[in-house]
């Protein structure tokens, strides 16, 4: 049985460490919320919204604390259910704090979506490297396969011909 070492850390807390006080100065926010944002807004609004910030109140004359208000990004339509459901959503944030950190939700439409960015395709071998690809692929019977190492093949001599 082996016991974890007491000086290793995992790279996630000290990423969380140095980007936590960054979006807490920033945004209000923390990388708790984000990472838990899929659960917390269900699978209705999961995919088409993101915490922006929390604009937190300023304390009361006795300095009590006062809530805060959660500004997020939500595509298109969408903000309208969403407005719909704000009630039950500032319930599910609330309660992942564990106090009322939040009573109101401001909702800001724009792209939330991370556009798929595709590589383009390796350019096709020439001379001895596809001679030599042809040779290695000899014998491979499956259309699919052989279209599948012919592309593996390619990508990879083609970053060595550079």
């Amino acid at each position: 049985m082996s016991y974890p070492r007491k000086d290793v850390k995992q790279i996630s807390e000290l990423a969380n460490g140095l980007i936590d006080p960054v979006l807490a100065r920033r945004a209000g926010i923390n990388t708790a919320l984000l990472g838990s944002w899929s659960e917390i807004a269900g699978e209705d609004f999961a995919d088409c919204t993101r915490p922006e910030k929390i604009a937190w109140a300023r304390g009361g004359d006795d300095g009590s604390f006062r809530p805060g208000v959660l500004t997020i990004a939500c595509e298109g339509a969408r903000a309208l259910f969403l407005t719909h459901a704000q009630g039950e959503l500032i319930q599910r944030i609330n309660s992942f704090f564990g106090f009322a950190a939040v009573h109101q939700i401001r909702i800001v439409q724009k792209p939330v979506s991370q556009a798929v960015r595709r590589s383009r395709p390796p350019a096709p071998l020439k001379g001895e490297a596809a001679r030599k690809l042809e040779g290695m692929m000899e014998g491979i019977e499956g259309d699919k396969l052989r279209q599948a190492i012919e592309r593996l093949g390619t990508a990879v001599m083609g970053k060595r011909a550079r």
